[in-house]
């Protein structure tokens, strides 16, 4: 299909990052299921994302999660980020973990033992260092903070020890870094979780500042939430920082991009275009598990299908659109939303893959590449990268 210059410019400008963490071995909370052939260390993690780079085009920068990831030895974060540039990558956001230690069970930084809230600062903060040394520019901050029962802590109080922490750490990020705050409504706390949606850390971000930015993880709101609402808003007000893409079908099921609902994708795309959003201001990230499937090709399928939502949320005929809503024409509005939802986008998406010397399949050529056989016999020994359960 023959589609406008500025549509076919924008898909090929467009930038995915990846998790470090899809690429290891991952599962429910009742098990880990493990796969042969994934990577070991950090360095593998990076050796593996260049192969949906390789075959995607999109996909240049890769997130970490500290310690997940975590460097020893000479050359430390500064060493990762030559290795990934040698891969014609670059390390993403920074991704801060505080909530699998023992000392978290009530909280990090909301937790009332004013130790205990050290500690997670603590880690905060070296993840500001880990950032100047790989020059990434976002640190993505989830707390897993919150109560089980009533009664158990002083809610507001829990939200002064918020407000203390993210002060602290927004006064050490550097003049080009952001702070980007995630929300999720509940789990692991049940009764209250402290940032628990995208008004309580929206209302933290504005208090902070410029550098302090809402990231939505779509698989982070209550069944029915109309994300695309949330998303048009944040843009509006410019506070959206990025995306955490995944997909659900009952609570943070962490599944492919677009698998559960691909039409909600579309609609979120079409309020990102439609707010000016499709900028590296607004980071478009993946955070899934791959738990049953091959890891490398469940990525570059959730990169394509970001792709083919973007595509189709590009093809909107806005005037049209516009037309229709200003003479109230309800039926007329939402058939020219539906027909760039219906059009199949797959032919544009594989010429301008073309155009860039990249096969317009990025699925079978990978398969073809031998990158599963090679590193299923190359990774046998050692142990593999993920987390326990």
């Amino acid at each position: 299909m023959t589609a406008p210059p500025a549509v076919t410019a924008a898909l090929a400008a467009q930038a995915i990052e990846t998790p470090s963490w899809a690429y290891g071995n991952s599962g429910t909370r009742f098990k880990v299921f493990a796969q042969p052939g994934v990577p070991r260390t950090p360095q593998e993690k990076l050796d593996d994302a260049a192969q949906v780079h390789r075959h995607t085009g999109v996909a240049p920068s890769v997130a970490l999660h500290i310690p997940w990831d975590r460097v020893e030895g000479p050359g430390g974060y500064t060493g990762l980020a030559r290795h990934a540039e040698s891969l014609g990558l670059r390390l993403g956001t920074i991704n801060a973990n505080v909530f699998q230690d023992d000392d978290y069970r009530l909280g990090s930084v909301c937790h009332p033992e004013a130790a205990v809230r050290r500690k997670a600062l603590d880690h905060l903060l070296e993840c500001v260092d880990i950032m100047d040394a790989t020059g990434s520019r976002d640190l993505k901050l989830w707390f897993a903070d919150g109560t089980n029962y009533p009664g158990q802590d002083d809610i507001r109080a829990r939200q002064d020890r918020l407000t203390e922490a993210l002060a602290t750490v927004y006064e050490r990020l550097g003049e080009n870094q952001r702070m980007l705050l995630e929300y999720k409504f509940f789990e692991p706390a049940f009764y209250t979780t402290d940032v628990p949606d995208w008004g309580t850390a929206y209302a933290h971000c504005l208090r902070l500042g410029g550098k302090a930015q809402v990231v939505v993880d779509t698989g982070h709101h209550a069944p029915g939430t109309n994300i695309e609402f949330i998303v048009a808003l944040l843009l509006r007000e410019g506070k959206l920082g990025g995306f955490d893409f995944n997909s659900r079908f009952y609570a943070d099921d962490d599944l492919m991009a677009g698998a559960a609902d691909p039409f909600q994708l579309f609609r979120i795309m079409y309020e990102v275009v439609r707010g000016g959003g499709l900028t590296s201001q607004v980071a478009f990230m993946l955070d899934q598990c791959h738990n049953i499937e091959p890891k490398i090709p469940a990525i570059i399928r959730s990169v394509m299908n970001v792709q083919e939502a973007t595509a189709k949320a590009l093809l909107v005929d806005r005037p049209a659109l516009a037309a229709a809503q200003a003479d109230g024409d309800v039926l007329g509005a939402n058939a020219v939303l539906m027909d760039a939802y219906h059009t199949d986008v797959r032919p544009l998406l594989a010429t301008v893959r073309e155009e860039r010397g990249l096969d317009p399949d990025p699925m079978a050529a990978f398969r073809r590449s031998g990158w599963t056989e090679q590193t299923t016999e190359s990774r046998k020994d050692g142990r593999p990268a993920g987390w326990g359960a």
